[in-house]
């Protein structure tokens, strides 16, 4: 990231207090531009030196509008209800992703921000529905059809960010560029949402199938690329790269299409546990997960418990969705680097995780016992809806 004149660059990351914003903020300012992290929490990491941290919440208009002084580019990474229990609060979830949104793009219009980059998702066109390939030209899946709350919250606030692109500011300068980054799922050292999530699911003995056709497959996408890729993409706004990003949207993952399980194999091996062989039909998980969501809609406000999957993460876990980055190769220069799973399983290590030598104790039957009947009785509601279906 080039300063375009000799004044210092400024810029600001909503949701800078979380994994890939603390790690993107960091790549900047060993660039030489400064950086402001604004999040609800402080991140969890030390902060450097030079860095500023801004508490605030993007759904206060305010609030943002008091951040955005003097920066000349936003990158607008917050959200909420990516995954488990979050997935199921949909007033939160329309407030970060929707009204936050909107907040942040009036506040660059106020301000005078001329560039503005989002992280979108893949779910913006992925519903379910198989994708081999795919690329930008395919159309926004349907609002209504989008099984969570969170991916159509997405979908609308990409919507806006680009539709903003060309606006006017406030300050007579100019115009706001805008693009959004279509990440894959994240991953690397130290990832806070969904490795640990699968790693305590390991260790508390409940990663015991897989499911799906062994032949799905997904993507991923590392941390480090996707810093790259919004670096990238926050110079393809400037006038000397000819603003070609500008209005633009971008799908973003290593470029290794893999089977979801096939690609957490070395995190459970690495960590000494057996790697599941029983597979169950992905339209018995889906049930389960129906069902899951049903009893903590019922009982949520009581006992908010993490569910075991959700419908969505049954899609994007055992349904094959996969895009091509030709089009971040072309426009921004996007070069993804490989990386394996090695950091993490050694990260993982490194903090105590793996198996511990213990007996099996009565809990441990009634979990396991509780499990199998759960399983029981899912596919005996399951199976007559199964066999009918097939015929």
């Amino acid at each position: 990231m080039e300063p375009e004149n000799t004044a210092k660059e400024t810029v600001l990351i909503t949701g800078g207090g979380g994994y890939f914003g603390f790690r993107l903020g960091c790549a900047i300012y060993q660039k030489g531009v400064d950086v402001i992290l604004f999040d609800v929490v402080k991140p969890l990491q030390t902060l450097p030196e030079g860095i500023k941290f801004m508490q605030g919440d993007v759904c206060c208009l305010s609030e943002v509008e008091e951040a955005l002084r003097d920066v000349i580019c936003v990158f607008h990474i917050a959200s909420y209800g990516m995954s488990g229990r979050e997935q199921l609060n949909r007033k939160l979830i329309e407030d970060v992703n929707v009204k936050g949104t909107e907040n942040v793009i009036q506040a660059c219009k106020s301000t005078g921000v001329s560039s503005l980059v989002y992280t979108s998702t893949y779910n913006v066109i992925f519903g379910g529905q198989i994708i081999e390939n795919g690329d930008e030209s395919l159309p926004y899946l349907p609002l209504h059809l989008h099984p969570d709350h969170y991916s159509r919250t997405k979908s609308l606030a990409e919507m806006k960010v680009l539709a903003a692109n060309g606006a006017e500011l406030g300050n007579g300068k100019g115009v706001l560029r805008t693009c959004a980054l279509r990440p894959a799922g994240i991953y690397g050292p130290g990832e806070q949402r969904h490795l640990p999530r699968i790693v305590s699911y390991i260790e508390r003995g409940l990663f015991k199938f897989v499911y799906g056709d062994p032949l799905s497959l997904v993507e991923f996408v590392h941390v480090d690329n996707l810093v790259q890729a919004h670096i990238l993409a926050s110079e393809a706004l400037k006038a000397n790269k000819k603003h070609v990003a500008a209005g633009q949207a971008y799908f973003i993952s290593d470029g290794r299409p893999v089977n979801n399980f096939e690609f957490f194999r070395p995190l459970v091996e690495g960590l000494g546990y057996k790697f599941p062989t029983c597979r169950l039909p992905l339209s018995l998980v889906y049930f389960f997960a129906f069902l899951t969501e049903i009893v903590h809609f019922l009982v949520g406000h009581v006992y908010n418990f993490q569910p075991l999957l959700t419908r969505t993460e049954v899609y994007k876990t055992g349904v094959t969705h996969y895009f091509s980055v030709e089009k971040a190769r072309k426009e921004l220069g996007y070069e993804p680097q490989q990386y394996s799973l090695n950091e993490v399983v050694e990260w993982f290590r490194s903090r105590g995780c793996g198996p511990k030598p213990r007996r099996y104790t009565v809990r441990d039957l009634a979990r396991d016992g509780g499990l199998l009947l759960l399983l029981i009785a899912v596919v005996v509601s399951w199976f007559p809806s199964a066999v009918a279906f097939s015929l």
